[in-house]
This record gives structure tokens, sequence and C-alpha cells, in this order.
């Protein structure tokens, strides 16, 4: 019987020990590091020079007041630069490796309690809180994108990698060349205020036809009718009838400003 426990015991040793030595030798998980121009669902990852980053959130004003959106987020460079100026942001990234990895990221950069990052379809995702919205896709996304980007919140910052909205013009572009190589232009758009239509002001009408945040169409006055053509940026609209420029706030069904005559106050028709 003792012979028979010391070969129990002494199999139940050796069989332990190589457990534990396979366990040893099964190579560690390493983690995830993208790789540029690796596919994704709807572009493929190249990241955002971190210079651009900074001229990105520089022209959109990015304060801690605000609450950044980027739109595929990648590796969440530009998420934790933001959250790094105060701004709370949240990276939308629909592979999950990434948001992962973003996530080590801010940890490591310690902003994880103002930059956070979800797993969505970016055209899915709810933008309606953001005061700026951050991007690097291509052009037919942004073109997908544009009718959601156009009914955000008067005033919302969009800011744009290398490319553009197609008819809708950029309100302001900036390039950056020092430790830039590749796609180091800007573009920034102000979604504006929708104004289209007739507005009546108690010495007339105002007729206006609104593209993008341009406007043009008349000012009525009794039977006298000028041609006027102006811009929209965010709530605020700035024209010209005639010889004379009119500025004004936009808030809902009625326009209140001023011009060189004085006040005036316009409301939409019908309201």
């Amino acid at each position: 019987m003792n012979a028979l426990r010391i070969c129990h015991r002494l199999f139940l040793v050796l069989f332990l020990a190589a457990l534990g030595a396979g366990a040893q030798a099964q190579p560690a998980k390493q983690e995830f590091q993208p790789q540029v121009g690796q596919e994704g669902k709807d572009v493929i990852w190249v990241p955002t020079p971190q210079e651009l980053v900074e001229k990105m959130l520089d022209m959109a004003k990015v304060t801690p007041q605000d609450y950044v959106i980027d739109l595929g987020s990648g590796d969440g460079r530009t998420v934790i630069t933001a959250a790094k100026r105060g701004a709370k942001a949240l990276g939308i990234e629909y592979n999950p490796d990434m948001v992962e990895l973003s996530k080590r990221n801010a940890a490591k950069d310690g902003v994880s309690d103002k930059a956070t990052f979800m797993k969505a379809d970016l055209f899915e995702a709810d933008l309606s809180q953001a005061q700026v919205i951050t991007m690097f896709l291509l052009p037919d996304i942004n073109l997908k994108l544009r009718p959601k980007l156009l009914n955000l919140k008067p005033g919302t910052r969009v800011v744009s990698n290398s490319f553009t909205m197609g008819e809708w013009q950029a309100d302001e572009t900036a390039s950056v060349k020092n430790g830039c190589a590749s796609y180091c232009t800007a573009y920034l758009w102000i979604v504006p205020a929708k104004v289209d239509g007739a507005w009546q002001l108690p010495q007339g009408e105002l007729m206006l036809k609104q593209e993008y945040q341009m406007v043009s169409g008349t000012l009525k006055t009794g039977n006298n009718a000028e041609p006027i053509k102006g811009k929209v940026t965010g709530d605020q609209i700035r024209f010209t009838a005639g010889s004379t420029e009119y500025q004004g706030r936009i808030s809902g069904n009625t326009i209140e400003g001023k011009s060189k005559s004085g006040s005036f106050k316009a409301t939409r028709a019908g309201k």
C-alpha cells in the first residue's frame, strides 16, 4: 500500500508540474496595436497628426464648457486632447479593439473622467448634445452626415480633417506645416439657424432664401424692394439691403437686431 501511495503522489506531483510548465509556455496575450491603413466599417484608419488635432480644436474654440464628439475616434487622440483642455469628450468608434485601446490611452493620460468612448455606428449615434463635432472621414461619408449635422443646434462647430462638405462651404480653413507631413488641412463649419422663408417687419416684408449659411432675397418696404445678401453664423444673421447693413439674432421665429437706422424685429410669417 505504501508503495502504491508513493507512486500515486509522485504521479500527481509530476502531473501538476507538467501542467504548470504548460501554462507558463502559453504566450501572453498581446495588447491590440492598430495598423495604419487597417480596414474599418466606413473608412480605413489613418491617424490625424497631433499638430492638426490641436489646430482643429483651436479653430472650434474648445473650452471646458464644451461637449466634444469625435466621429470615428480611432485611437482616441482627439478626444483625449480635448479632455486635456478641460472639455468633456466622447469618441464614437465601431471597432471594439480601438475603443478599448482608446480607454487605455485615456487612462494613461489621466483623463478617463472626461474622455469616454463607445462602440457605435456614427450614422446612428445621438449628436444632439455636442457643442463641437470633430471627424476625419471620407467625402462621401461627410455628405451622408451633412443633413444630420445641419439639424444640430445653431452654433454647433463642426471640424473636419482634410475633407469637405460639398456645396456647404467651410466658414474657415487652416493648415499646419510644422510637424505635419500629410493630411494637414482643417475645415470649420458653424451650423446655421434656419431662416428660409418670409418674415414680417412693421415696415414691410423680408424674404429670405437660404443655401446653407448664405442668404439672399429681398426687403420690401411699401412699393420698394431692395435685394439683400448676407450670411447666417450660428444664431447670428448679417445682411445688407441697399446701402444698409442689418445685424440680428435669430431665436426660433423671431429675429431681433439693429441697423444704422435703429433696431428692428422680424417675425416668421404665419407664426
